[in-house]
Order: structure tokens, then C-alpha cells, then sequence
């Protein structure tokens, strides 16, 4: 009897121990094991959170370098262009807008932009330059293009109006029979091939497009370190010049004065062409002859040539052995000029001193 009451007892207290444990304990584990299970999600979820973190920093920095690439890849417009007026040269300066007799002449800085910006787009290029030459037929007359015509000059020109003389024939790639246009002296162009082979082939950057070949007698290569940083435009509607730097902050005007350009007037006297060309040489003097002979009739200083014979340069003198005249009352008329281009003889001088040959543009609008 007592040791069934003993075991009743025990058995009693062991039920009574699995109770108590299963009350206290059990909570306690399960308590445990949700911050165990919370812990585990909230690190999964930090991962998670880091995840879509760095997926996110990622996909908008590939949406920046996009946007980037397509930003630098787009072609400059004017519209991108930035201008700004700190002039170098402040002798004789016009106003943006300025009367002339009952009209108004101004600069036309939006068709300036317009053409700067063609400099900017392929000066992002990586790109070989070289000129075009001819200069008084130096290097052989261009033979005569397949469809030609007599211009007002009653000269060989091309469908496009491009002279014979003292230009480039431009032929057809692969076809060097007969050349089909001209491209004018002092125009720029991308070697595509060696400048050493017979036939050169080329892209035109200024004045024409397309590729074509070229005898290698007409191109001169330029430097693989040039970059074109000082222009010259010149207004043949205004009858005005400007000059331009290129800056870290845009396009610097240096100075904004009048000139005169080329008039119509055959055989001898032509219209300045418009276009953009590359400065070729400089001369302190630059003789003339008298129309029809060769008869020296006199001098223009600080002569800057850009274009088969359109120099910029001073105020003619009519006399070889005369001074330098400064300035002229008609500077900023009408067309006079031969071809070339007609300025106050300083500012003719800051243009020569300022352009280097060979690595600066003048610019020529209408």
C-alpha cells in the first residue's frame, strides 16, 4: 500500500514537472525561435533592401552614362554654341546693329553659330586632316569635269558653280577617269587613305560632302596636333568682319569691325566665295598688278590668303613703294575687293599677328 501511494505521488510531481515545463518553456522556445525567424527575415530583408539598393544605383547609372554618350555623340547645333564679347581689338568696332545710309546692318551671329558649329562637329572626330591646294594652278590645271559649264566669268566651272582654276578635281572612288567636280583651294578634307599613294582618298569636312579621290599633287596633310581655335568670319550681305577664340567657356569675340569684300566685275575682279577655308600662308606685303598686265601697281599689308587669290588684308596702297594707309572711307560699303577681304590695316595686323597658317579658319557668310 505505501509503496503504491509512493509511486502515485512520483508520478503525480512528473506529470505536474511536463506541465510546468510545458507552460513555461515551450513560450520561451517559442519566443526564441520568432526572434530567431524575425532576425533571419530582417537580414534577408536588409540584403534584399542592399539588393534592389545597388540594382537601382546601377541601372540609374547606366541611364546617366546613356544619356551621356548619346549627349556627346549628338551633333552640335548653333543653338549649343556660346558666345561672349571680350575684345582683343578695339579700334573701329561696330555695334551688333548699326545703320548704314537708310538701312540697318548687323552681325548675324545665329548663321556665325551655325558655322561654328560645323568647326566644333568635326573637330570631335578623330580625324587626319589635310587642305586642298591649288593655288594659280601651282600644282597642274584641273582637268575639265564630266558636266561643265561657263560661268558669269565665262570660266570652266562645275554644276555647282566651283571654278576650274585653282582647284582640285574630285573624282568618283574607283573611277579616276574623269573627275565630276571641283573642290576649291584652301578647303578642308579627311585623309581616308595614305597621302603617299596616287590617288587619295578623301571626305570633305568644308565646302563639299561625300568621299572622293583626289591626285595626291593637290593634298597637303596637316598636323596630327592641330586644332582649330582662332577664326575669322566675314559678312559678304554686311560688309563686315569678326574674329573668334575658342575658350574653355565658348567662343570669345575678339573683334567686330567693317571691311569690304569682292565685287562682281569680270574678267579680273570676283565675288569673295562663301565657304569655310583653311589660312595658307601670310604675307607682310602682298603685291598686286595692275588689271591686265603684270605691271606691279602696288601693295596690301598684312596679307592672310585663305582661298585661291582672297587675302584679308589692310588697306591697299597704290604704290609699291608707298606707306601703309590705316584707313579707308570705304570700308564697310559695298563690294570692291578683287576677292579679298578689306579691313582697317591694323586690325589686318591683329589678324595676322593672331592667326597661325595652316591651323586657322576664315569662315565666309552671306
Amino acid at each position: 500500500m505505501r509503496v503504491l501511494l509512493y509511486l502515485t505521488k512520483n508520478y503525480s510531481r512528473q506529470l505536474l514537472t511536463q506541465d510546468y515545463m510545458r507552460l513555461t518553456f515551450l513560450p520561451f522556445l517559442l519566443l526564441v525561435m520568432s526572434i530567431v525567424v524575425s532576425c533571419k527575415n530582417k537580414a534577408q530583408q536588409e540584403i534584399n533592401n542592399s539588393a534592389r539598393k545597388e540594382a537601382i544605383e546601377r541601372a540609374e547609372k547606366d541611364s546617366i552614362a546613356r544619356v551621356k554618350k548619346a549627349e556627346e555623340e549628338r551633333p552640335i547645333m548653333g543653338a549649343d554654341i556660346n558666345l561672349s564679347k571680350e575684345l582683343t581689338f578695339d579700334k573701329y568696332t561696330l555695334e551688333d546693329t548699326y545703320p548704314y545710309k537708310d538701312t540697318v546692318r548687323v552681325f548675324q551671329w545665329e548663321k556665325i553659330k551655325e558655322q561654328l558649329a560645323v568647326v566644333e562637329n568635326f573637330q570631335r572626330q578623330d580625324i587626319s586632316y589635310a587642305v586642298l591646294q591649288n593655288y594659280k594652278n601651282k600644282n597642274r590645271e584641273a582637268p575639265v569635269v564630266a558636266n561643265f559649264k561657263r560661268n558669269a566669268y565665262k570660266r570652266v566651272s562645275d554644276t555647282l558653280g566651283v571654278e576650274r582654276y585653282q582647284s582640285s578635281p574630285l573624282y568618283a572612288v574607283g573611277d579616276a577617269k574623269v573627275p565630276l567636280i571641283y573642290g576649291r583651294d584652301g578647303s578642308l578634307v579627311k585623309l581616308l587613305s595614305s597621302d603617299t599613294l596616287d590617288m587619295v582618298k578623301v571626305e570633305g569636312l568644308t565646302n563639299f560632302e561625300g568621299t572622293w579621290e583626289v591626285p595626291k599633287r593637290y593634298v597637303k596633310s596637316l598636323s596630327d596636333t592641330v586644332d582649330f581655335h582662332h577664326v575669322v568670319v566675314v559678312d559678304v550681305t554686311n560688309q563686315n568682319i569678326c574674329t573668334l577664340e575658342k575658350s574653355v567657356k565658348g567662343w570669345i569675340i575678339r573683334s567686330m569691325n567693317p571691311a569690304t569684300t569682292g565685287r562682281h566685275l569680270p574678267p579680273h575682279a570676283m565675288e569673295t566665295p562663301v565657304g569655310i577655308f583653311l589660312v595658307q600662308e601670310q604675307k607682310s606685303k602682298m603685291y598686286y598688278v595692275k588689271d591686265g598686265t603684270k605691271t606691279i601697281e602696288g601693295f596690301a599689308p598684312y596679307a592672310s590668303r585663305f582661298t585661291n587669290g582672297a587675302y584679308v588684308h589692310g588697306v591697299p596702297v597704290n604704290n609699291p613703294q608707298g606707306k601703309i594707309i590705316e584707313y579707308s572711307w570705304s570700308l564697310g560699303t559695298t563690294p570692291r575687293s578683287h576677292m579679298c577681304v578689306r579691313n582697317a590695316s591694323s586690325h589686318a595686323k591683329f589678324v595676322f599677328d593672331w592667326m597661325r597658317p595652316m591651323a586657322s579658319l576664315v569662315i565666309v557668310i552671306d
